[in-house]
């Protein structure tokens, strides 16, 4: 079916005032409840002189895990949608090439590692040792699976893919080792992440995440055009005066840091980086010069709603973040293969 492509000057108005009604909605949204005109005055910058509970609800919970799950939302749809221009193929996700099961590998090796120094050093763990780890178990699984699947003429997405899925299995067989390893404290940390939260929202953890999202938004722009370029195949990119190899390099290495970062605040929550940028391009087209930003912005509206939807489907309970995405995606990857199968040779 084809659908009518939006203009970039009703997308990103629109898509704006659609995310600042998701934030509001997300300081109503909650065991404890907050009308919709409390938490708009509870947003103003000036005195309202609300109740303090209402105050310490929106400023300590609510609005940190909003603003960690706009930043983390951007950085997988981002992710996402240059995996997928790189590799020329719908299916590429951080997830699925095996990205976000390196990081979380190295995100459980810190978390039971570092374990018994937290109590002394609180922030070692959020802005320390699992932000590195995880960034080094991304990269070294991505490097893996892109070696895996290259060779003197070039590189094969469909060796790629499966590469991905290897990776993924061994990942999560050493996880699972570190869980049956991990003490009382860890095990409690691993289980928190591991099926993906923003309920750990931090202040310094928020500081980050934007500013990962600010590098990674800023030097994929900046390779937008060379991202295009591949788009046209690896031999007219390098006619384009493209240098392929190292432009492919610098990808994947902004790709496993933005993921490891995320999976090292709120855990795995697959299938933003896969949906979102087909949404980006249903709506705005290939060109990544519109699709980057926009990507950023759907993933952030994405994972906002997720995180609603998961403060009400079992309240008073909460359920992960990572569950609602995955119910969410999961159909729409199904969809999105059988239409790829006739195509994956």
């Amino acid at each position: 079916m084809h659908l009518k492509r939006l203009s970039t000057g009703i997308l990103f108005p629109s898509g704006l005032c659609l995310l600042a009604l998701a934030i509001i909605t997300s300081m109503v949204v909650g065991p404890m409840a907050i009308s919709f005109s409390d938490s708009v005055k509870a947003l103003a910058p000036w005195d309202t002189n609300l109740p303090a509970h209402i105050d310490i609800v929106i400023h300590q919970i609510r609005l940190p895990r909003t603003l960690l799950g706009i930043a983390i939302g951007a950085i997988l749809a981002l992710c996402g949608a240059v995996m997928q221009g790189l590799f020329r193929n719908p299916l590429a996700d951080p997830g699925i090439i095996g990205v976000s099961g390196g990081a979380s590998l190295g995100a459980a090796i810190a978390i039971v590692v570092f374990a018994p120094l937290v109590a002394s050093y609180p922030l070692l763990l959020t802005l320390g040792t699992v932000p590195v780890f995880a960034f080094i178990g991304g990269a070294v699984s991505t490097y893996l699976v892109y070696q895996l699947g290259t060779d003197k003429n070039g590189t094969s997405v469909t060796v790629m893919l499966l590469a991905g899925v290897a990776i993924g299995a061994l990942s999560g067989a050493a996880l699972g080792l570190m869980n049956y390893f991990a003490d009382d404290q860890a095990l409690r940390d691993l289980s928190l992440w591991s099926m993906g939260s923003l309920a750990g929202a931090t202040w310094p953890g928020i500081g980050l995440a934007f500013a990962t999202l600010t590098t990674l938004l800023t030097l994929f722009y900046r390779d937008a055009n060379g991202i295009n370029a591949l788009l046209l195949g690896e031999a007219e990119a390098k006619h384009l005066g493209i240098n392929v190899q190292q432009l492919k390099r610098r990808l994947i290495l902004l790709c496993a840091a933005g993921v490891g970062i995320a999976v090292s605040l709120t855990g795995v929550i697959g299938f933003v980086g896969l949906i979102v940028p087909h949404i980006g391009r249903i709506l705005a087209g290939p060109n990544h010069k519109t699709l980057l930003p926009l990507s950023a912005l759907i993933g952030a509206l994405i994972l906002l709603v997720a995180d609603m939807l998961a403060r009400i489907a079992a309240a008073p309970a909460e359920l992960p973040v990572g569950i609602i995405t995955a119910i969410l995606g999961a159909p729409f990857f199904i969809i999105l293969l059988t239409q790829q199968k006739g195509r994956m040779s």
